[in-house]
């Protein structure tokens, strides 16, 4: 169990609002907020954040597609953004927009800090809009982005540049050391080879020109806007109160060791290489942890507006409820790899996990419970079954590893073998036929839905909340005095 009030700060990374939020995004904000709500259990001070990057030439495009002004389109799409709170059920304590005034005051600020390091010259190279990055020709796939599969536009002009190369050795020794740890172990190999490749100098900035204007300026140029991912990565420090050098900033990000930020494995270098080098310029403190989660697709391919395969999680939702997306995204994707989501998946998924599974078994023990009500024994102990004791201890470890190590889905497969221990028990002792024991038998039923209501709450928490309204207790106690109150069920069957 943590000390209390440790205090533990994790971030996603900011989504694009060039469009609105799609199933990948839903992925990403799930996982962090099973996280954040798992450290809130361990009675850890916990701050959760999250936003949207809003000073990127890819949402300047979108806004010209649609005949609109820049403003207006961060401005509706990051409201639907926000709205994803609601309708997945996150706990995040913090929404930062990169257009608010905290966040342009501390991207200001940093850029000021790390002056030693920044150059202006004249430039040429392959411009991604899509990943808002140069890219060398001998990094292309067939000429095309890697990433977007788009052919990369030739930008010629004079920029701001950042001394990448003088960190090359410093970044090697940090990554080699797990001073910031990278998690999955292979991302980790990525990044200390593309270090041994040899760094070169990064491009900071964009003409106001190429930028319609829209962007954070540079001190003191307005003549050039701050490259996106340069401005946005400082969002991490922004919302502490950087600008301002708050003591949240102080208390959170350079005094606290427990710093983590989850990120798509596209997006691994920004983080693991260009967020670490302006820090270690600006001599501020590092995050602790990377955790660099795979790619939910559709079809076999990832998700994109041009494709047309995204999948919507607000009708995802309206259709099948937050915790059944909730359930297929963490279950279903394993949570370093990339994962297929198809209809036909997220149903079968449901009716042998949800329905037949979770939902079934606590409708069974409710049904009987509720006509035992007076014969169940308010017993002093938690365990009346050495059995059950050891099945639910076991239980407990596996899925406290598996969280350790980010593996949600087998932090999740762990809780579905103790409800099939579970189903297997009641088979054998039947405990609709009356009988000395049959009260005894339906305790211990009791007792282990409560284990799995507390190890469902992260993942499930609506789920998990009615399971312990029908037992009639709460989360946090430890005698287990049961008011039994049958609800609907959990999960019918579709």
């Amino acid at each position: 169990m943590a000390k209390k009030n440790k205090k533990f700060y994790l971030s996603t990374a900011l989504p694009y609002v060039n469009e609105s939020p799609h199933a990948g995004w839903a992925l990403e904000i799930i996982q962090t907020d099973v996280i954040a709500r798992r450290h809130r259990l361990l009675g850890e001070d916990v701050f959760f954040l999250t936003g949207t990057d809003e000073n990127s030439l890819k949402n300047v495009r979108a806004a010209e597609e649609e005949g609109l002004n820049v403003k207006e389109l961060v401005d509706r799409n990051a409201k639907k953004f926000y709205e994803l709170k609601k309708a997945l059920n996150l706990s995040f304590d913090d929404f930062i927009r990169t257009t608010e005034k905290r966040h342009i005051k501390g991207a200001q600020k940093l850029w000021l800090v790390c002056k030693k390091d920044i150059y202006k010259k004249t430039y040429g190279g392959l411009y991604c809009v899509g990943c808002e990055e140069f890219y060398k020709e001998s990094e292309l796939k067939n000429g095309l982005c890697p990433e977007h599969q788009t052919k990369p536009e030739l930008v010629e002009e004079e920029n701001y540049f950042f001394r990448l190369f003088k960190y090359q050795n410093q970044l090697k020794k940090i990554i080699k050391e797990d001073r910031v740890k990278i998690i999955p172990e292979t991302r980790k190999n990525e990044i200390l080879s593309f270090l041994n490749s040899g760094l070169e100098d990064i491009c900071i900035s964009r003409s106001a020109e190429r930028g319609r204007g829209w962007g954070i300026p540079v001190p003191g140029d307005p003549t050039q806007v701050q490259w996106t991912w340069f401005d946005a990565l400082s969002n991490y420090i922004n919302a502490l109160g950087y600008g301002e050098n708050d003591k949240n900033f102080q208390d959170w990000w350079q005094k606290n060791e427990n710093k983590l930020h989850i990120i798509g494995k596209g997006i691994l270098r920004f983080h693991a290489i260009y967020w670490l080098a302006i820090l270690l310029s600006a001599k501020l403190a590092i995050p602790k942890t990377i955790f660099v989660h795979g790619y939910l697709t559709s079809g076999g391919q990832k998700m994109s507006k041009s494709l047309g395969n995204i999948i919507d999680p607000f009708e995802l939702v309206k259709k099948y409820g937050t915790d059944t997306v909730r359930y297929f995204l963490l279950r279903e994707i394993p949570s370093t790899e990339d994962g297929d989501f198809t209809y036909e998946k997220f149903e079968a998924r449901y009716n042998s996990d949800l329905a037949s599974g979770l939902g079934n078994l606590v409708a069974r023990v409710m049904t009987v419970a509720e006509n035992l009500k007076s014969q169940i024994p308010n017993l002093k102990s938690t365990y009346q079954n050495s059995t059950f004791k050891k099945e639910i201890d076991n239980t407990w470890k596996k899925y406290e590893k598996a969280l350790d190590e980010f593996k949600f889905n087998e932090a999740l497969i762990s809780v579905w073998d103790l409800i099939s221990f579970c189903d297997r028990y009641i088979e054998k002792e039947r405990p609709w036929e009356k009988s000395k024991k049959q009260s005894l038998i339906i305790y211990n039923l009791l007792v282990t839905l409560a284990d799995i209501a507390l190890m469902l709450q992260p993942f499930l928490p609506e789920s998990s909340d009615k399971i312990f309204d029908q037992l009639g207790i709460k989360p946090t106690e430890k005698i287990r005095e049961f008011k039994i109150k049958k609800g609907k069920p959990l999960f019918p069957r579709i």
